[in-house]
């Protein structure tokens, strides 16, 4: 499986990393066990150009597609074959300073996904380096648990989405064109995929403990919750996050991730196991179950195509028509005393980085109160049944709640 640098406090934004690129790839012999840590000649230089907000071409005037990963990365899809890398960054003490204009040495391969290889790539056009500080450098783990009660330790220390919510935001909802509107104006006005015409297609809530694995709780439960949908409910599959957490190289363990690498990169490309297979103990679990029987993924994307085109529109489209889907929010304090209802941000307490950080979490319907016409989503948590809801909670709907709205993930598991 190949490697990379798993810790990725980059900065970057769409305007640092749109232009032109120069890939520099190796060869093309290799699998997916390949290492891409080490040094390799290159054989090859790639040109291409990442045009805002999501087109690629090359120089042979190939056109494709490309998308951020949130601010931390991108990944290219032209001419047959993905190109996938973090940003590249140093850091010194608490110190991170982000290079925007060139990338950590990654993996690419051919929509076969046979032939691998390792590649940098450099922007042409110089983007300054940015400096900032990590706000959790002097947190020692002994002083976070005292901090916050253990169901929110993982908070303190990025250990969801790796998503620095201490940063500026690099994107907001997109607009719904008109026909967006008309043809979301055509859904049910409530859904819920625990009760479809009395059956349940949603996974069992889970608990994933003290360690920062929503990002894998959140993942694989969509994936679960799709391959009912797909099989008329069917196959009833419990997928490992703890493989997700042990063995992904794109992920950061305990410490968090994205659903977009997990539920579609990481199961496409090497296939999610049972939990049989490799049974949840939160950190410090191992790499075991490789060679178990693996649901792949046959396609992903963020709702709306990139990073930064989703809406509620959209998203209650994908959802209804597609099943659940992944997504996440800003946890704030008074979240933490969350028993039931419609979920707003009070504002309680002031801007804390120490507290505020990202959450994934499994998005299966909506609706609206029946009094107040207040509308709202449903949500499956990761933090066992007996928290909120009986595991689930809703939150306000149409306003982008504390970022619910902004970043969705889908994926087409294969059955």
């Amino acid at each position: 499986m190949p490697t990379i640098w798993a810790d990725t406090p980059a900065n970057c934004t769409f305007s640092d990393v749109a232009g032109k690129w120069v890939l520099y790839e190796g060869s093309r012999i290799h699998n997916g066990s390949i290492d891409c840590r080490t040094t390799v000649s290159v054989l090859r230089k790639l040109r291409v150009n990442l045009r805002y907000p999501d087109v690629a071409t090359d120089e042979f005037g190939n056109r494709g597609h490309w998308t951020m990963i949130y601010n931390e990365g991108f990944e290219i899809t032209i001419n047959q074959r993905t190109f996938f890398a973090y940003s590249y960054f140093t850091k010194e003490s608490s110190n991170i300073t982000s290079y925007c204009d060139q990338t950590f040495p990654s993996w690419s391969h051919d929509v076969t996904l046979r032939h691998w290889a390792c590649f940098h790539a450099y922007k042409q056009s110089p983007v300054p380096p940015k400096v900032h500080r990590d706000p959790f450098h002097n947190l020692t783990k002994v002083m976070q648990t005292l901090y916050i009660s253990h169901r929110f330790k993982e908070f303190l220390y990025w250990a969801n989405l790796r998503v620095q919510s201490w940063l500026p935001h690099p994107v907001s909802t997109a607009r719904p064109s008109a026909a967006l509107q008309a043809m979301a104006a055509s859904l049910p006005p409530d859904f819920d995929w625990r009760n479809v015409n009395g059956i349940n297609f949603v996974s069992p809530v889970r608990n994933q403990g003290a360690c920062g694995s929503c990002y894998a709780f959140s993942s694989m439960g969509m994936l679960e919750s799709r391959l009912r949908v797909q099989t008329n409910n069917t196959l009833q599959v419990q997928l490992s996050p703890q493989d997700v957490v042990s063995c992904s190289q794109l992920s950061q363990g305990c410490d968090g991730g994205f659903p977009y690498l997990v539920a579609g990169k990481y199961a496409k490309e090497f296939g999610a196991v049972e939990e049989k297979c490799n049974p949840y103990v939160g950190g410090g679990g191992s790499c075991t179950g490789r060679t178990c029987l693996k649901h792949y993924t046959a396609s992903y994307g963020y709702v709306g195509g990139y990073y930064g085109a989703c809406n509620e529109e959209l998203m209650r489209f994908e959802l209804v028509h597609g099943g659940p889907i992944s997504v996440s929010f800003e946890v704030y304090p008074d979240f933490q005393n969350y028993e039931g209802g419609i979920y707003h941000h009070t504002g309680l307490g002031e801007f804390n980085r120490f507290e505020i950080v990202n959450h994934a979490v499994l998005l299966v319907g909506y609706g609206a109160n029946e009094t107040t016409g207040e509308k709202f989503w449903i949500v499956k948590n990761s933090w066992g049944k007996g928290w909120g809801e009986n595991g689930f909670f809703r939150i306000r709907r149409g306003t982008d709640e504390v970022g619910i709205e902004s970043t969705a993930v889908h994926v087409t598991p294969i059955p």
